[in-house]
C-alpha cells in the first residue's frame, strides 16, 4: 500500500493536484474526493478544474458556515478495492464530513456500499448505473449526472421514429455498459415489438479489438447500432467502422459521443448523423452557463468538458446541502439533500428524495465537423424530470437502505 506522505507528495508533482487546503482561521470543513485521475484524466482533469472552480467561488464569498471547503482528493485506479481503501483513509485519518468522486460504475457501487455501512454521505460524480440510485440505493447515496436509464430514454424518444428494424448494441462488458443496453433495449421494446435484436459485442473495458469487432457486427448486416463505447475505445471504434464501411446508411445511436471528452479527440474522424447525447458548450447560451463559461476558461484558458460541469455542480450541491443542514453532521447533511434545489451551468435541478437521483438533463443531438473538429448540430436540452420513474414505481425499484 502507498504511504500518504507518498501520495500527498506525489499529487504535488502531478498536474492533477490543483486542490488545495483553503485557507481559514478556524478549520475547514473536508470534503474527500475518490476518482480515477491517473486512469482517466481526459474527463478527471477537467473534472477536477470544475471542483477548483467552484471550491475558489465559494471560499472567496466566505465559504459555509462561515469556514472554507477543503477537499482531500485521491486516485482510485480504476479499482473498486482501491477506491473503498481511498474512503476509508479519507473518513478515518483525514475526517472528512462527506465524500465525492467516482468514474467507473462498478468502483461507485463498491464505494456507495461503503458509504452505506459507514454512515457518510457520499455525492457520486460520473458512475452512470442506475444500480447506484435503485436496485442498490441507500440513504447514503446521491447522484448529479443523469444515468444510464434517463440517456437511454432521451436517445430512444428519437430512435424509435426511425424506420430501423434490425439492430446490434457494442458496449464495454462492465456494469456501465451492461446498464446501458439493458436500459435502451427495455425502453425500444415496450414501444416497437418489430425491432430485433441481432447480435452484440462486449468487449472488455479499454482492450477493444476494433477491427474484430467492427467485421463482427458488419456480418450480422444491421439496420442500426447501439454504441455505449467511450474513451480510447469510441476512437478505435470509429477508425476501424470508418475503414470498414460499418456506418455507411446505418443509424449509430450512441450514449455520451457528443461531450467535448470524447469527440473531441476524434477530430475530422467524427462520424456524421450520429444520434448522441452529449454537451455543445459552443453553442449554449443561457445566464448560468455564460457565468460559468467565462469563469472557467478565464481560469483555466481552455474550453470545458462535461466532467468540468461536474465537478462544479457536485461543489455546488455539497456546499449547499451543508448551509441547508447547518451543520457538518452527516445524518443532518443526507437530509439535506433530499429535495435539495440548487443552480447548475445547466439551470436548476432538484435531488429527488425517492430515490437521490438529480434532475439534471442531458443535451441529445448529431455529430457532425465543422472546421476540423467534431461537434453537436440540431440538439436540445431534455430536463431529466422528465424521464425518471415516478416515486411509486421508485419504491418498486428502490431497496431501501
Amino acid at each position: 500500500m502507498i504511504k500518504r506522505r507518498t501520495l500527498l507528495a506525489a499529487a504535488a508533482a502531478t498536474p492533477f493536484a490543483g486542490l488545495r487546503p483553503a485557507q481559514a482561521a478556524d478549520e475547514p470543513i473536508k470534503i474527500g474526493d475518490v476518482n480515477s485521475y491517473t486512469g482517466y484524466p481526459y474527463f478527471t482533469r477537467p473534472y477536477r478544474n470544475g471542483l477548483e472552480l467552484a471550491l475558489d467561488e465559494i471560499n472567496g464569498a466566505g465559504g459555509v458556515l462561515g469556514r472554507k471547503l477543503q477537499l482531500i482528493a485521491y486516485d482510485d485506479a480504476g479499482k473498486p478495492s482501491e477506491a473503498v481503501t481511498r474512503a476509508q483513509q479519507l473518513v478515518s485519518e483525514d475526517k472528512v464530513a462527506l465524500l465525492t468522486g467516482t468514474f467507473l460504475s462498478n468502483v461507485g457501487l463498491a464505494v456507495a456500499d461503503f458509504a452505506a455501512r459507514n454512515k457518510v454521505p457520499f455525492m457520486t460524480a460520473e458512475a452512470l448505473t442506475d444500480a447506484l440510485i435503485w436496485s442498490k440505493g441507500n440513504r447514503y447515496t446521491f447522484r448529479l449526472r443523469p444515468g444510464t436509464y434517463v440517456q437511454s430514454a432521451m436517445l430512444a424518444a428519437d430512435a424509435l421514429k426511425l424506420p430501423a428494424k434490425r439492430w446490434v448494441t457494442v458496449a464495454p462488458n462492465y456494469e456501465y455498459g451492461q446498464s446501458a443496453v439493458a436500459a435502451f433495449k427495455k425502453l425500444v421494446a415496450a414501444k416497437r415489438p418489430d425491432i430485433e435484436w441481432v447480435g452484440e459485442q462486449w468487449p472488455a473495458l479499454g482492450k477493444l479489438d476494433a477491427g474484430a469487432t467492427v467485421e463482427a457486427l458488419a456480418r450480422l448486416q444491421p439496420d442500426a447500432i447501439l454504441n455505449a463505447l467511450f474513451g480510447s475505445d469510441l476512437l478505435q471504434f470509429v477508425r476501424a467502422g470508418a475503414t470498414r464501411g460499418l456506418f455507411e446508411n446505418r443509424t449509430v445511436v450512441s450514449l455520451l459521443t457528443g461531450e467535448p471528452e470524447y469527440i473531441d479527440p476524434m477530430k475530422d474522424d467524427t462520424p456524421a448523423g450520429w444520434l448522441v447525447t452529449g454537451y455543445p458548450w459552443y453553442a449554449l447560451h443561457t445566464p448560468e452557463h455564460d457565468k460559468f463559461l467565462k469563469a472557467y476558461t478565464a481560469k483555466t484558458n481552455e474550453h470545458p468538458g462535461l466532467g468540468s460541469v461536474v465537478g462544479y455542480s457536485v461543489v455546488t450541491a455539497v456546499s449547499a446541502a451543508i448551509g441547508k443542514a447547518g451543520s457538518t453532521d452527516p445524518e443532518k447533511i443526507v437530509d439535506a439533500f433530499e429535495g435539495l434545489g440548487l443552480t447548475t451551468p445547466f439551470g436548476p435541478v432538484t435531488i429527488r428524495a425517492s430515490d437521490h437521483q438529480s434532475t439534471m438533463g442531458a443535451f441529445v443531438g448529431k455529430t457532425a465537423i465543422k472546421d476540423g473538429a467534431g461537434i453537436m448540430v440540431d440538439w436540445h436540452y431534455l430536463n431529466g424530470a422528465d424521464f425518471l420513474p415516478s416515486d411509486a414505481e421508485v419504491k418498486e425499484l428502490r431497496k431501501l437502505g
